[in-house]
């Protein structure tokens, strides 16, 4: 299927697009994401938005990152918590041992999956899983997450994760907008900070900076 083409047998309108050089991803379109959301607001007004619909720029900075530093990834078992549409996962499974791609929307799950058949990948896995309720006992050498620091109730949980997640041994890799709502998230992992850093991401209409985050005991 080329790109561009359009597919409806998911709630949101995905497409075939081009999201980084030679990696094609159906993504949801944007400029029907509101409007479908609304639509199902009508139906269940527990609706909960699509924040997952879209690549936003700490993904696209995670994945900049990865390209520069693919030692963190290269032949090891990847974890991504809170993957929306994955692509920091999928631009790395082609030198990763193992890619565990995780988010709480079911949605989310269905679309990362349809792109794994789609391009093949047979070292990939996704999962519906909250950090809320996340497996303790999980045995990974790296995990990413990018941009999942935005709700600070929900700050705790993640917290205690990735506290477990670096106790084990792994390497915890980090992309967050700058947030002053973040800051007393980003200081709890101050212990752990191995490196932190800033990582530009070139926007169509500006520039992003983004904050990267390197953690391990």
């Amino acid at each position: 299927m080329k790109s561009g083409s359009v597919l409806e047998c998911m709630q949101y309108p995905i497409r075939l697009t081009e999201v980084m050089d030679d990696l094609f991803l159906y993504v949801p379109i944007p400029e029907m994401v509101k409007p479908t959301y609304d639509e199902l607001l009508k139906v269940d007004a527990s609706t909960a938005f699509p924040f997952w619909a879209k690549i936003w720029s700490s993904s696209k900075a995670l994945t900049g990152f990865l390209a520069l530093e693919p030692h963190w990834i290269k032949g090891k078992k990847v974890l991504e918590i809170g993957a929306g549409v994955g692509l920091p996962s999928f631009s790395i499974a082609h030198s990763a041992r193992e890619v565990i791609v995780t988010d709480h929307a079911p949605e989310a799950v269905e679309l990362i999956n349809k792109n794994i058949n789609y391009l093949c990948v047979d070292n990939m896995a996704a999962i519906c899983l909250d950090w809320h309720d996340f497996p303790e006992q999980v045995s990974v050498d790296t995990v990413l997450l990018s941009d999942v620091n935005y709700a600070p109730d929900a700050f705790g949980p993640l917290l205690r994760l990735i506290g477990i997640l670096i106790q084990q041994g792994a390497v915890i890799i980090i992309a967050t907008p700058e947030r002053i709502m973040a800051a007393p998230f980003v200081k709890a992992l101050q212990p752990f900070i191995q490196r932190s850093f800033p990582q530009p991401v070139q926007e169509v209409e500006n520039t992003s900076s983004i904050r990267m985050l390197l953690l391990w005991k």
